[in-house]
């Protein structure tokens, strides 16, 4: 009994970090569920085990218990048929999980590529040059034409941002599955929360080939909105992203002098 004790607290680590870790994210951010990526789940996994055993082998009497089925199924006469088997699935796994890795796959080989972009202190669009540093939102403190500002502003997306990002903006519109990596989901605490305007602004004006030179490589099927939209159009946009998704732009803090 002692010996199944570090595997039962093996098991309960991992459905602990493979389900209660997205149950409490969900907790924590309602509609959503994360998940835990494969790679940190076998590293977490690999951790508890060899924990594991280190605490149970860590005395005499552990370490004899630890390795006491595998000295009994090693040494003893009459073991031959399951020593056999033992050997042969072994085998088969280790070929299993070699197999796993190098298997030809359709899927799109892996690609270095930078995320989040820094944005450059100043943009071009509409033939003008804007600080992104100082760049606020005009239609944010315009409170008496709020509604319709963001009603237009929707208006907007649904003509042509809907067909990537999705009509509840979660990155799943139509055209969302040609994209690697798919459109943002603007609902996701972790995009446009954790931006301000400025940089949305200056996103969306650019679109891809707007990106920074510094950070590339980049994938981004943005177009160049500030050549097919209005400047106003944009910031409508934007009010509109904002008041859907309930979230709130996140603001720079004045420069202490």
């Amino acid at each position: 009994m002692k010996l199944l004790k570090p595997w039962i607290l093996v098991l309960v680590g991992y459905l602990l970090i493979k389900f209660g870790t997205p149950l409490a994210g969900s907790i924590l951010h309602p509609g959503t569920w994360p998940v835990v990526p494969s790679s940190v789940m076998k590293m977490f996994v690999f951790f508890m085990v060899a924990g594991a055993l280190l605490v149970y082998s860590f005395s005499e009497e552990g370490y004899d218990e630890t390795i006491a089925p595998i000295v009994d199924l090693y040494t003893k006469p009459g073991r031959g048929g399951l020593r056999i088997g033992v050997i042969l699935a072994v085998g088969f796994l280790g070929a299993y999980v070699a197999y796993q890795y190098v298997k030809p796959t359709f899927d799109a080989p892996v690609e270095l590529r930078s995320v989040h972009p820094a944005p450059p202190s100043a943009a071009k669009a509409w033939g003008k040059s804007y600080n992104l540093q100082t760049l606020k939102n005009p239609l944010r403190a315009d409170t008496a034409n709020f509604a319709k500002n963001s009603e237009e502003g929707g208006k907007v997306y649904y003509q042509n941002c809907y067909f990537c990002h999705g009509d509840m903006m979660l990155g799943k519109g139509p055209y969302a599955e040609g994209f690697n990596p798919l459109p943002a989901n603007f609902v996701d605490i972790g995009t446009i929360a954790q931006l301000t305007e400025s940089f949305v602004f200056w996103r969306i004006s650019t679109g891809g080939p707007g990106l920074p030179s510094e950070g590339t490589p980049w994938i981004s099927g943005m177009p160049v909105w500030h050549t097919l939209l209005s400047e106003d159009e944009v910031w409508k946009v934007i009010i509109f992203l904002y008041d859907y998704t309930g979230h709130k732009p996140r603001v720079t803090a004045p420069k202490k002098h």
